[in-house]
């Protein structure tokens, strides 16, 4: 006689296979390190100092133009 087989055990099993690998797609995928997502966020901080830097003062002239 065969080896008896518990067919439930055998799709759990199968389907926690399937679940792992889908997961390991997202992971690479989506996953990001805290240290990336923090390093993302003060590179766009540094990117919106140096560009509010570079702007120029308004000093109300331009909407007078505008009306004349």
């Amino acid at each position: 006689m065969g080896e008896v087989i518990g067919l439930r055990a055998v799709r759990k099993a199968r389907d926690r296979a399937a679940r792992a690998t889908a997961a390991e797609a997202n992971r690479a995928k989506f996953g990001r390190t805290r240290g990336e997502k923090q390093a993302e966020a003060a590179e766009a901080a540094r990117r919106a100092a140096v560009l509010d830097g570079a702007k120029r003062e308004s000093d109300g002239r331009e909407s007078d133009d505008r009306e004349a």
